[in-house]
């Protein structure tokens, strides 16, 4: 990847999250590849230096970075070969926990985040139900109020590392819809315990196609007990607060699809210096040059589209003029070209190695397994192209969708 114009802090995270990715290579990626195991030594060095607080305050132990640095590190953590499944292991830890940042009560800012940017715990996100899925605001998990408790029912599902998890971000209806003036009210968000032990609770992991390294379940609730000072935030405003780190998390999807593209690539390149067929390398051939010059170009355009999101992100804090419309815009774009370009690369790298790339030593098919999830999640490609006319292009040809529904902010969570 071409490394001008990055800022002197996004390098000095790159280099140092290469260092301790070198500690993991690709065998290491292969092995728990296969045997569905959890990648649990990479997030201990990642929290032993600190890195699970890259943007988290710095009175509760964080780093008190941006986006744009924490997007560096997810794109290297990929990169470096770990892929989708290294990047999705500690993904939810740093952008589910910019809501409880900001709204989190003193007991959950004084505890759980420090515990959470330690190691200590980790974190899944609990928002996409089976029969709701972009339709965020449709869902149906509720916690009731009881006495100085809530009591918590339904079902989650493509909640990633909800089996090595100790704290998920919930969000659940506390108003029945029927009862709200509107649907975007009612909804409120809370940071719960995952009590295993529990009977009230069932995790059941899903099989599936790639990241398989990290696990993804659909969870059940079944008059599931949590203290009250478990809710974030006012009752009933789950959802104006889960929007805080909804567009972030699109920042960090694009990094991550970033990173796998380029490790393609980059495998591709490496593949083709040194496979000789007919007396020569099979790189000096157009018919495998110019697929990879095209995959690449893509590459370094999303990158450049990944990294305009994420500073707009970061100074729209500060700078009023940068609008919510124009980050939404930016970040939703980013993750789509992000994605297109993955996709795109990984593609490529197994056809330039041929039979060889469908053998697992090589790690080319490992990559196009897992470049499915940023396309798919947190909204789909589709759903992306659907909207994005009717609030960008004035296309109103059909029924509209507020800026809210469009940007980001219902979503299918493959691994949130």
């Amino acid at each position: 990847m071409e490394m001008s114009g990055f800022t002197e802090e996004q390098l000095t995270v790159r280099e140092a999250i290469q260092k301790i990715c070198a500690q993991f290579p690709n065998e290491y990626w292969q092995q728990h590849d296969q045997s569905e195991t959890d990648p649990k030594e990479l997030h201990a060095a990642l929290a032993a230096d600190g890195w699970l607080g890259i943007a988290l305050p710095e009175e509760f132990g964080g780093a008190g970075l941006g986006i744009s640095e924490a997007t560096m590190m997810l794109q290297t953590i990929s990169q470096s070969g770990a892929g989708m499944a290294g990047a999705q292991s500690i993904h939810a830890n740093v952008y589910a926990t910019q809501p409880l940042a900001r709204f989190g009560n003193q007991d959950q800012l004084e505890s759980t985040i420090p515990n959470i940017i330690s190691g200590k715990w980790r974190v899944c996100f609990g928002v996409t139900e089976p029969n709701s899925g972009l339709d965020t605001l449709k869902l149906r998990t509720t916690a009731t109020r009881k006495g100085d408790k809530y009591v918590i029912t339904g079902q989650k599902i493509w909640i990633t590392c909800a089996q090595v998890a100790s704290k998920m971000i919930l969000l659940a209806r506390t108003t029945p819809l029927e009862e709200v003036k509107k649907s975007s009210e009612g909804l409120s968000m809370f940071c719960i315990d995952i009590d295993r032990s529990n009977p009230a609770l069932e995790l059941k992991k899903i099989k599936k196609m790639g990241g398989r390294a990290v696990d993804a379940n659909e969870v059940f609730f079944d008059h599931y007990e949590v203290p009250e000072n478990s809710l974030i935030g006012e009752e009933g405003q789950g959802f104006k607060i889960i929007l805080h780190g909804m567009n972030a998390e699109r920042c960090l999807l694009a990094g991550e699809a970033l990173g796998l593209g380029y490790a393609a690539v980059d495998k591709a390149a490496k593949y083709a210096r040194e496979r000789v067929v007919f007396g020569r390398p099979i790189g000096k051939n157009q018919a495998i040059a110019h697929p990879l010059a095209d995959a690449y170009m893509n590459l370094e355009s999303a990158k450049l589209a990944s990294y305009h999101a994420a500073r707009l992100y970061d100074r729209s804090k500060t700078d009023k003029s940068i609008t919510t419309h124009a980050v939404g815009v930016a970040c939703n774009s980013a993750k789509y070209l992000a994605a297109e370009a993955a996709f795109k690369a990984c593609e490529r790298a197994v056809m330039t190695h041929g039979g060889m790339g469908y053998a697992m030593e090589y790690d080319v098919e490992r990559y196009l397994r897992e470049c499915f999830v940023p396309r798919i999640a947190p909204v789909s490609r589709s759903v992306l192209l659907e909207k994005l006319p009717r609030c960008s292009l004035n296309l109103h040809h059909f029924p509209i969708f507020s800026p809210v529904q469009v940007f980001g902010l219902t979503m299918i969570a493959l691994g949130k």
